[in-house]
């Protein structure tokens, strides 16, 4: 935290320790966070435009120097107003291409990272050589939630605590976007528990199903961030990039 200076990443302002011994972490105070606007049922095109362009440059920020957050979900976005700017917040699962060696080598990384139905799919299969693009499916599975009227998220999920919870994801994910197969999903060919030869196979929605009140463009990008093949999905700098034209594309709705 004391080494990030973006404006779109929470800035550690005190650290120190109290009475007791304790550590202390001290960052500016923030009335909102996007799951508290996401329960009010009331996601602005503005807030959809202002917080996801906040998102996807601290992302490009953290990823361009081989961070990687592990933990994006609509808590962990911070809200200066209800319209933002918005803070990519909470770093305590994240990992350091340098400071996370001793414990994560960068081929053996933990795979229990994530939250409920933000949770990327490679870390449930056993994938513990995942990069950054873990945190771009988290970001693209927000995304559709914000878009969505009224906003629902995309997968369902048991709290973490909950037994079966990888289990019901994992269902979830098949029976929304459909079982992968060693066609849409190679990388998976290598992976601890490859996610084929499953029991049943389900064929998903479309996306037209999923997000019919979205343009085929929109869809589109939803589609380059909401895949299974990690490789396939389009990188926090390219999103930023392209994110004015994208935004006004994917806000602009089907007649």
């Amino acid at each position: 935290m004391q080494q990030l200076s973006h404006d779109s990443i929470i800035k550690l302002t005190d650290a120190t320790r109290d009475q007791d011994g304790r550590l202390v972490l001290v960052f500016p105070f923030m009335p909102l966070t996007l799951a508290k606007i996401i329960g009010s049922m009331s996601v602005s095109q503005e807030l959809v435009h202002a917080c996801f362009c906040d998102l996807f440059s601290g992302l490009a920020y953290l990823h361009g120097h081989g961070i990687i957050h592990r933990d994006i979900k609509p808590s962990n976005i911070l809200l200066a107003s209800p319209t933002g700017p918005a803070y990519i917040s909470d770093f305590g699962t994240s990992w350091h291409p340098q400071l996370s060696l001793v414990d994560e080598p960068a081929d053996h990384k933990v795979l229990e990272v994530g939250t409920t139905c933000y949770r990327a799919p490679e870390t449930l299969f056993g994938n513990r050589s995942y990069d950054t693009s873990l945190d771009m499916w988290a970001a693209g599975t927000m995304l559709v939630e914000c878009i969505r009227k009224p906003p629902t998220p995309l997968f369902e999920s048991r709290e973490t605590s909950e037994d079966g919870n990888q289990l019901g994801l994992i269902l979830s994910m098949f029976k929304t976007i459909g079982t992968p197969t060693k066609e849409t999903w190679p990388e998976a060919l290598n992976f601890t528990t490859p996610p084929f030869d499953w029991y049943q196979v389900f064929p998903g929605h479309s996306w037209e199903e999923l997000l019919s009140e979205v343009g085929e463009n929109g869809r589109d990008l939803v589609t380059k961030l909401v895949c299974f093949e990690s490789g396939n999905r389009l990188t926090a700098a390219q999103v930023r990039k392209c994110f004015v034209c994208f935004i006004g594309i994917l806000l602009m709705r089907t007649v």
